[in-house]
């Protein structure tokens, strides 16, 4: 079963985001296909308000925590444990920018797009990251348009 989970996780990974209610995201040291060091897989996911994303602690070392200036005005900071599962109720539209705090400048970081119309996109674009992490997230951003 958890190899069915993580085929299709992956699948959708390289189909690009995925849509769904509840998500989970895995915590990877190597992506299974592009080997890949230090990734969220999927990187990109779209879901509306009031939906929630997993993260996995499939490998260790790895954890989630928002990127200052890349979430929606008001949004309170978010930042998990490491070696531990978490879960988040996005309840605010907009781009979510987030990073594994250890591998950040690595290239370890995701986006989560609530709504359909996220007013914050530009701002996040345009903020500077560290790293492997710009050259992740520059391409995540053309991805999604």
């Amino acid at each position: 079963m958890l190899k069915t989970i993580s085929s299709i996780l992956v699948s959708a990974a390289i189909a690009g985001p995925v849509l769904a209610a509840d998500v989970s995201v895995e915590m990877l040291n190597k992506h299974p296909e592009t080997k890949e060091r230090n990734v969220f897989i999927p990187a990109v996911v779209e879901i509306q308000p009031g939906d929630a994303v997993t993260w996995l602690s499939v490998d260790k070392g790895h954890n989630v925590q928002f990127v200052r200036g890349a979430v929606p005005d008001g949004v309170e900071k978010f930042s998990s444990k490491l070696n531990q599962d978490v879960s988040y109720t996005f309840e605010t539209p907009g781009v979510y920018v987030y990073k594994c705090t250890p591998h950040y400048g690595l290239g370890m970081v995701g986006i989560v797009v609530v709504g359909n119309d996220p007013d914050n996109i530009e701002a996040a674009k345009s903020k500077r990251y560290p790293g492997k992490a710009g050259k992740r997230l520059k391409q995540m951003f053309e991805e999604l348009g």
